[in-house]
């Protein structure tokens, strides 16, 4: 079973946040949303005193407050409005932008160009084509009939104000602002995240070199102390091997965080050396096979550290196959790159899997921080400019790793 990482921690207080966010993005909406809704039914309402006020202007005798209800009528700045009688014949209009650069105190309707008639007779038509207007009347909001004398009508059409227009974009807008800050901050805080574990994974890399620091000097000077007593050459010197080991893997963790020293150097005799040594040191029951193009590529390593990667991943290997398997090595190229592939007959890995692996503390294993393979894609992305991936692979048969480097110009 595979242990709660930092990284399972991230990862649900991300999606946390992103749940957070679309509730506060679904509130704001619903908001503007109802805010326009009621900006339009205002609208209509006004429409309709408009309406009944002109009704009963058309209806009023001698003692009827004329100026009472022609100051309703020029209330109206904002609305676009027209009367029109059951012809089609249009009244009156105001408030409409005229294609001719006519948006000033509206003239009568004949004294309009060509182009303003048949704009403002579009505008009225449009909703219903040449439908009667006592019909448009009856189905469509925007008309609105009203009845000048016995079996006499004319017709108001309305359509939303510019600022109403304009609000009901506001909520899309907003959106769209929300969403791009949600979005900024959501990598803002990722980035922030990631740094604060660059660093804590650099200051824990350089104390652990300058924790081996001492021990490994002191095991010099004892290895000296064996050889000058007379123990057997082969004891010191396997010991002054593994010595020797620990001063490389000091080197190379006092390397984390800081910019490699990348040097001309080719690949099947980096590999060969670095394999060499691990083939020492775990089971015999473990064969690792190597298959090396005969054309040597040169590329840009730092060499210890990518000797460090092909260790990780044999003892990866070593450890999907619970030391007993083969693992293969496998180098080729093409026109700009060249790649190694590490095979295994190990567990495998789930297709779901195949990028969580090099997520800082993924682990199958009941000991260690999961920290390997992320190292192992730092190194080859960050420093050498490269590609590391799972390839293939297959449940209880095994995996494949490749890795691409760029070649010497």
């Amino acid at each position: 079973m595979r242990k709660i990482s930092i990284y399972d921690n991230l990862r649900t207080g991300r999606l946390i946040f992103l749940v957070i966010s679309l509730i506060a993005v679904i509130i704001v909406m619903l908001i503007s949303n109802n805010l326009v809704k009621a900006l339009a039914q205002q609208e209509r309402e006004r429409m309709n005193i408009w309406a009944q006020a002109t009704e009963r202007l058309a209806q009023a005798d001698a003692d009827a407050d004329f100026e009472f209800l022609l100051s309703i009528i020029e209330q109206n700045n904002s609305i676009p409005v027209m009367v029109a009688d059951a012809d089609f014949n249009i009244l009156e209009y105001r408030n409409f932008r005229l294609p001719d650069g006519n948006p000033g105190d509206p003239i009568g309707f004949d004294n309009l160009s060509d182009r303003g008639r048949n704009y403002l007779l579009k505008r009225l038509k449009a909703p219903g084509g040449d439908t009667p207007l006592s019909e448009m009347a009856r189905k469509n909001p925007h008309f609105i009939e009203v009845k000048i004398y016995e079996d006499s009508y004319q017709y108001i059409y309305y359509e939303d104000s510019i600022l109403l227009k304009r609000l009901s974009w506001y909520p899309y807008i907003q959106l769209g602002v929300m969403l791009v800050l949600v979005i900024i901050i959501y990598f803002a805080v990722i980035y922030t995240k990631r740094a604060e574990q660059n660093r804590v994974w650099v200051g824990l890399s350089k104390e652990t070199a300058h924790q081996l620091g001492t021990p490994i000097s002191s095991l010099m000077a004892w290895s000296e102390y064996l050889a000058a007593t007379g123990v057997e050459p082969e004891i010191t010197s396997e010991i002054d091997k593994d010595v020797k080991r620990l001063s490389v893997i000091a080197d190379r963790f006092s390397k984390i965080g800081s910019v490699p020293e990348l040097n001309l150097e080719y690949l099947n005799d980096v590999l060969v050396t670095s394999l060499d040594y691990m083939k020492n040191r775990i089971s015999g029951k473990v064969k690792i096979t190597m298959d090396l193009d005969p054309d040597d590529h040169g590329v840009h390593l730092s060499r210890p550290l990518f000797e460090w990667v092909m260790e990780n991943l044999a003892k990866n290997a070593v450890d999907a196959m619970d030391g007993k398997g083969d693992i293969r090595i496998t180098t080729g190229s093409d026109a700009k790159t060249a790649w190694i592939e590490v095979s295994d007959t190990g567990k495998g890995i789930a297709r779901k899997n195949f990028k969580t692996v090099f997520n800082p503390g993924y682990t199958t294993k009941k000991r260690g921080w999961g920290l390997g393979l992320t190292l192992v894609k730092r190194i080859i992305e960050e420093y050498h400019g490269g590609r590391i991936y799972v390839k293939s692979s297959e449940i209880g048969h095994g995996t494949t790793f490749r890795i691409e480097l760029p070649l010497c110009s």
